[in-house]
């Protein structure tokens, strides 16, 4: 089993999974844009941190890294004090950021060049998941790299499954956000429609949550929406970073997703009312309004 690890990127997500590594007996070592914040999960864990991403990959078996978009992963993987001028041959990158596939076939590309390899693996279950050691994990890469690092996602993970080559992991993502999103925008209707007709909330999900219409959305997100409370979760601008991703995707295959154009319209106007930051069950809010 490998045992050392460097972790790059300690926000909402990254944190708690840096955690889980450390507690799982991994021999791990973190790394913030944020130096502060690596300071504090090393005294909280006693653990090691280190000033910049190449200082943190130096000796370590496998680099995870959960950051915010394409630029991020490129300005702590590449350059002088990027993870793979610290990276040793046969060690293995992990990307657990969100981000197209086109650059998970880059860093795929650079990573092989230099003898390292390569797992795209997106997360799903948000801040929750990351918390709980309960993310599914789809990653996409060779099966036997796959099979080396199992271990290590199993520490934060209830699934991780590989879903094919090199990008694959980051469209199976695409797949999951395209769900999420129609089934935030039915939620958002039926609520609308549960609240104009005096129903009881907490009494529809209880009714409905074990039916066909059960969701995770539905039992954690629909009571929050029916008290307007927002301030939490994923955010919007998160949100239509991926949503980009998709819309981008379809493209090239000659698709067209016209719920998941809509939501992400949506979204942009929320944006634009400067709830950015909110969750994205927040869409209810945007229900009436012309897109």
């Amino acid at each position: 089993m490998t045992t050392s690890i460097a972790f790059i990127g300690l926000g909402v997500m990254g944190f708690p999974m840096a955690r889980h590594l450390f507690n799982s007996g991994f021999d791990t070592t973190v790394y913030n844009r944020t130096t502060s914040k690596a300071q504090q999960w090393a005294s909280e864990f006693s653990g090691q941190y280190s000033e910049t991403p190449r200082e943190a990959a130096q000796n370590r078996d496998v680099v995870a890294l959960c950051v915010g978009n394409d630029n991020d992963v490129r300005s702590v993987v590449f350059g002088a004090d990027g993870v793979l001028a610290g990276m040793k041959a046969g060690s293995t990158l992990v990307d657990h950021t969100t981000t197209s596939a086109e650059l998970a076939e880059e860093l795929a590309k650079a990573c092989l060049a230099q003898g390292v390899n390569f797992i795209d693996a997106p997360v799903s279950g948000g801040q929750a998941g990351a918390e709980n050691g309960a993310l599914t994990i789809m990653c996409g890469g060779e099966q036997a790299v796959f099979d080396g690092v199992l271990p290590i996602l199993n520490s934060y993970a209830k699934q991780a499954v590989l879903v094919g080559g090199y990008g694959q992991g980051q469209r199976c993502k695409m797949v999951n956000q395209i769900c999420i999103a129609g089934v935030l925008q039915g939620l958002s209707e039926a609520l609308t429609l549960a609240q104009k007709s005096n129903l009881d909330i907490e009494q529809v999900v209880s009714v409905l949550k074990h039916g066909a219409a059960g969701s995770w959305q539905m039992e954690n997100r629909a009571t929050t929406m029916a008290e307007d409370k927002f301030d939490f979760g994923f955010a919007i601008d998160w949100m239509r970073k991926d949503l980009g991703f998709c819309l981008d995707e379809a493209k090239k295959h000659e698709l067209e997703l016209p719920l998941t154009d809509a939501v992400d319209k949506r979204y942009g106007l929320l944006q634009n009312e400067g709830l950015g930051r909110m969750d994205t069950s927040v869409l209810i809010k945007a229900f009436n309004k012309t897109v």
